[in-house]
């Protein structure tokens, strides 16, 4: 059981560290500005890792690499632990750790936008004028745009963020079956 619990929340960490990290890169490729109180949190989690990494590492163009090496660097911590605390990093053990962080950061990635359009669809309904409503809604144009084109409204109601989530729903147990097949050798 301690090592349930202990799991749990190295999961907890290392989830909100490497999230906030690629919000942080998504949010700047988006041109969001960080003076919001998501922005805020933002800064709050990852600034401690990002800013030393930036000193080493200049961003591209509008990709902070910084940012993404942050979430990369995070995700390999995670799992070499994981691994040391399940009793397994033998030399197998360990060619697996960057395996499993890359499928790792992608299945962040997924869960994070389809928490994105979950909280932008239940804040368009019940306070749309929230002051976080138009950061959430520009997090989530990026993913709803394609769908407008092809999805019309039904009765005055815009389907596509319900479209977007099933879709990266697909697109996660698509990578969770992709993720078994590769660390079984199939």
């Amino acid at each position: 059981m301690a090592n349930q619990i202990l799991q749990f929340l190295l999961e907890v960490a290392s989830g909100l560290v490497a999230g906030a990290c690629l919000l942080r890169l998504y949010m700047q490729m988006q041109r969001i500005p960080f003076s919001n109180p998501v922005g805020q949190l933002v800064f709050a989690l990852s600034d401690w890792l990002v800013l030393p990494l930036r000193r080493m590492i200049r961003p591209a163009g509008y990709f902070d690499t910084s940012c993404l090496l942050g979430a990369v660097l995070v995700e390999l911590v995670h799992y070499t632990l994981l691994m040391l605390l399940l009793g397994g990093l033998n030399p197998t053990g360990l060619m697996l750790v960057p395996l499993l962080a890359f499928f790792g950061l992608l299945s962040m990635v997924l869960t994070g936008c389809i928490g994105i359009l979950i909280v932008y669809a239940i804040l368009s309904w019940v306070q749309p004028h929230a002051p976080i409503a138009n950061i959430l809604a520009r997090l989530s144009e990026p993913l709803l745009r394609p769908l407008r084109r092809v999805i019309p409204l039904v009765s005055g109601i815009d389907l596509s963020p319900l479209v977007a989530i099933i879709g990266l729903q697909v697109l996660q147990m698509m990578l969770s079956h992709l993720q078994m097949n590769v660390l079984l050798g199939r």
